[in-house]
């Protein structure tokens, strides 16, 4: 979900990044890809906040 649907958005909305997972850096003489990174960290933080609400939704509601 979060590669299919929320990345699509990410590159809509961000101009000049038509493909995120191979975004590259020049420095000097050298390319960093951090393109991998960014995804892999968009995509924890996503769900790391979906796991926080279910856990604040069920000690709410009492469930153990």
């Amino acid at each position: 979900m979060v590669t299919d649907l929320i990345m699509a958005f990410i590159d809509l909305g961000l101009p000049g990044i038509d493909n995120l997972p191979t975004l590259k850096i020049p420095v000097d003489n050298q390319e960093f890809e951090v393109g991998g990174f960014l995804v892999a960290l968009i995509t924890f933080i996503i769900v790391a906040f979906v796991i926080f609400i279910l856990v604040k939704v069920t000690k709410k509601w009492g469930i153990k």
